[in-house]
């Protein structure tokens, strides 16, 4: 280091502190902060708790320009953004559910270039309003975040296809800025096995970016298994688990927003001081409940996976998976919000005995979901033959309903290209085996977690080797979960 870069480097720690409060960085935050801060790509995996946001709000805001945050869900951008303008900071959200004239405001503080951060879903960030914006040349771009990238391998084939386009903004950007503009790319996730990690580089046309991988371990998480008979008895155990654990903070995850509302009202029924939370919820009502469950007037909330990303409450002690997810990356997602302040956590996950004779709610759920992946599949493959070979995403969109899903599905298995965000062209003509071959591993991933749901191993182990910590997982146990306990 010479002397200069030790002084903007004293400056970079004494805004951190200023800001944040906190003496110095955890490892490995110095570093990222130091990668996005000199505009290298870059690809980072670190576990839930690991203060991933401060990684990339820092360097935007010791930057001249504008860093767009990409991120998946309202709840996290508006958790994100709110604690940055308590702290009088320059930032914004732009969602579907914002009023206009929320929406006209943002978009004239971005035109009079007085932010440094704005929070937008893919989708808002490729709606014409904000693109015609950002393309504006005297509008200073630094850096483009992908905030949960994970989504982008688990949404962005069949669910938000607008992540299978985001590879295209940055080239595209460039074309309107001024000639030697650098807009750097960081992809950020908790989860992320190399197959995913190798998706993101290829999605976002990362370029040799820096990468970080930190362990998901977590040596105070316990982690458990399940297995229930009967509906009912799904229900008494979950009771019975959270009755040891009264009056500690907790999370219930389920699969539906209809679960989500039903096991709330049982459990308030019951005495507890208990919510539900989900993606139906407006704006108001979903600021609320965080804030009771926050505060700790609320126990626990009964919730989808809407709820948790970017939410940090140290004093989690334990979580339940009233039903497993459907992949593991959410599940490590979902456990990894317990237990933040390194004290003891429990996390349970009930299953359905393996027959489904006498329980057959998780297999039914499971028969759907891959009824739902074959319908996709199947759909994409007939759409694929009317689809024109090169064109316009508004003009194939109208002329079919769900040719956005299949131009993503195309792109997934690398038979188009974007020519930009909003412009394709089939790179081949398409042959339905690709198609075929995707759905194939899309139930690969899904057979995973089934295979971590019935392990008799270290369930760590499982996970550091599903998540590419093979040489870690090699003689591994934690000693504490229900495998190593029964071992």
């Amino acid at each position: 280091m010479n002397k200069n870069e030790i002084t903007s480097w004293d400056k970079v720690r004494a805004t951190f502190q200023k800001i944040w409060g906190y003496d110095d960085f955890r490892p490995p935050q110095g570093e990222i902060v130091q990668a996005l801060l000199s505009k290298q790509d870059a690809l980072i995996v670190l576990p839930t708790g690991g203060g991933k946001s401060i990684c990339f709000q820092l360097p935007a805001l010791l930057s001249t320009g504008l860093t767009l945050v990409v991120s998946p869900l309202v709840a996290l951008m508006e958790n994100q953004v709110q604690e940055l303008c308590d702290r009088n900071l320059p930032a914004a959200l732009l969602h579907s559910e914002l009023p206009t004239h929320q929406r006209r405001q943002t978009l004239q503080t971005l035109a009079r270039q007085q932010l440094r951060l704005l929070y937008l879903s893919p989708e808002t960030l490729l709606s014409a309003p904000v693109w015609e914006k950002l393309c504006q040349p005297q509008l200073e771009i630094n850096g483009l975040i992908l905030d949960e990238a994970h989504c982008l391998v688990q949404w962005g084939d069949t669910f938000r296809p607008a992540y299978r386009r985001l590879g295209a903004v940055r080239p595209t950007l460039l074309k309107y800025k001024p000639q030697g503009t650098k807009i750097s790319i960081a992809a950020f996730t908790a989860t992320a096995d190399p197959s995913t990690q190798q998706t993101i580089r290829n999605v976002l046309q990362l370029k040799q970016p820096k990468v970080f991988l930190i362990s998901p371990y977590r040596q105070n998480l316990h982690l458990k298994v399940q297995t229930v008979w009967t509906s009912r008895g799904r229900r008494q155990q979950m009771l019975q688990f959270i009755q040891a654990r009264t009056p500690q903070t907790g999370l219930v995850y389920v699969r539906s927003r209809r679960d989500s509302e039903e096991l709330a009202g049982w459990f308030t029924a019951k005495g507890y001081a208990a919510a539900a939370y989900h993606a139906g919820l407006n704006p108001e009502e979903r600021r609320q409940r965080e804030a009771s469950w926050l505060s700790g007037k609320t126990q626990f909330v009964v919730c989808t996976s809407a709820f948790g990303m970017g939410i940090n409450k140290p004093d989690v002690r334990w979580v339940v998976h009233f039903q497993s997810p459907q992949l593991l990356s959410e599940y490590i997602q979902e456990v990894g919000r317990g237990g933040r302040d390194g004290k003891p956590t429990h996390a349970l996950t009930l299953i359905s005995e393996p027959t489904g004779w006498l329980n057959p709610e998780d297999k039914q759920r499971q028969e759907f979901f891959a009824a739902k992946l074959r319908s996709q599949s199947q759909d994409a493959q007939r759409l694929v033959k009317q689809l024109p070979t090169q064109g316009n995403l508004a003009t194939v969109a109208r002329q079919f309903p769900d040719g956005a899903i299949a131009l993503a599905l195309l792109h997934s298995a690398g038979q188009l290209e974007w020519l930009d965000p909003f412009h394709y062209r089939q790179q081949s003509l398409a042959k339905s085996g690709s198609l075929a071959k995707l759905s194939t591993t899309q139930k690969l991933v899904h057979k995973q977690m089934s295979q971590y749901l019935h392990t008799r191993n270290c369930r760590w182990q499982f996970l550091l080797q599903a998540f590419g910590f093979t040489q870690e997982a090699v003689g591994f146990k934690c000693g504490r979960c229900d495998n190593c306990l029964r071992s």
